[in-house]
């Protein structure tokens, strides 16, 4: 049914305005107590064996909702309703921006795939902050908190500017995620280098210290799928050594030549960052290469081109213990994520391992024993 009322009409919508349709149906859903509830039992049935600890969070279960689609926070029960067992909320930054001139999302639909070059537009993070303060949690669920830079801010003071974001959401944030991967502020893939993440991580883990006195707050850092294999080994490194609670792999990527697009090339050719099917490659490629480098030593999120529950499988397989999705979510709609959570208790019951956690990097294992 999603897949004809997607043709006949959000197809025809411009993407932006499909994707702000389709939310405020999710938010309007969720604050019905009686809707909310035969939704929720229909598309987030439990799967005990599907339940997840990682970043001293005890899940229902593995399969999140990737950063960017909730930008402020508005929508987190909303989303949990559908079924998602985390929600990352952002990116967010420490000043309100508008993002880029629209249009500014493309989709590819023969490539079952998104292009965006949004550029960070949310409401600023004292406002998101207040926002959180102020929810009323209806559906208990992992809330992540993405950070990034105010695009004004020059590359120089980029440390103080996630502090300022740091203090203003750490409380409220079961994992804060330090965002240097997206391709669309100028000059933030720069900070990905070693030597600038360094200190920018060192200062929001001290940030998020002198903000939460009571628990420590995760911290991850989400990386770009195009770094040579060199610079993720460095940033692995680099995680390792300063104690960092995970990586996200990975972010959209700048690349287009190899994928096999067949999208109509004036889209195809739109700058932005791209998402969806022909990422899984790639960012599955990263994924084992981090799990070979650090192992158990801290959590690895999967993300990029997550589609199917075999997808989400085959990321645990190779190291993940979270897995995360978005682009697929316009195109497959709300079963999407029901179909999963179902394939993936049926993968996990026929194979050898007792728990999903057994599974984890279990085929990574394999290949560098």
């Amino acid at each position: 049914m999603y897949h004809l009322f997607f043709r006949l009409v959000f197809r025809r919508m411009d993407a932006e305005k499909a994707h702000h349709l389709a939310f405020r149906w999710i938010r309007a859903a969720a604050r019905v107590p009686g809707l909310r509830a035969a939704i929720a039992a229909v598309l987030a049935p439990s799967h005990a064996s599907l339940a997840t600890t990682a970043l001293g969070q005890r899940m229902r279960g593995p399969f999140g909702l990737a950063a960017g689609f909730d930008k402020n926070a508005v929508a987190i029960d909303g989303m949990s309703m559908l079924g998602f067992d985390h929600v990352e909320i952002g990116t967010v930054t420490a000043q309100q921006q508008s993002g880029n001139p629209a249009p500014r999302l493309f989709r590819l639909v023969g490539d079952r795939a998104l292009i965006n070059r949004m550029g960070f537009n949310n409401d600023g993070s004292a406002a998101v902050a207040a926002r959180l303060a102020r929810r009323r949690t209806v559906f208990p669920t992992t809330v992540g908190v993405n950070i990034g830079k105010t695009k004004v801010v020059p590359e120089g003071e980029a440390v103080q500017d996630y502090v300022t974001s740091a203090e203003r959401l750490a409380r409220y944030a079961d994992y804060l995620v330090v965002n240097v991967s997206s391709p669309n502020t100028p000059g933030l893939r720069n900070l990905q280098a070693t030597e600038a993440l360094r200190p920018l991580l060192a200062g929001v883990r001290e940030a998020a210290d002198r903000a939460v006195t009571g628990r420590r707050v995760p911290l991850l850092v989400k990386i770009a799928p195009d770094l040579a294999d060199a610079d993720v080994d460095a940033v692995a490194d680099l995680a390792v050594e300063l104690g960092l609670d995970g990586i996200i792999a990975t972010n959209t990527t700048i690349a287009r030549e190899g994928l096999g697009l067949t999208s109509d090339p004036a889209v195809v050719a739109q700058t932005g960052g791209l998402s969806g099917a022909p990422l899984a490659d790639r960012s599955l490629e990263v994924l084992r290469r981090l799990y070979a480098r650090v192992g158990d030593r801290i959590t690895l999120v999967g993300v990029g081109g997550v589609e199917t529950a075999e997808d989400a499988w085959r990321r645990i397989l190779a190291g993940a213990t979270l897995v995360q999705g978005y682009s697929a979510f316009v195109y497959q709609g709300p079963f999407w994520m029901r179909a999963v959570h179902k394939g993936l208790a049926a993968r996990l019951a026929a194979s050898p391992y007792a728990t999903l956690a057994d599974a984890v990097g279990a085929d990574t294992r394999k290949v560098t024993s």
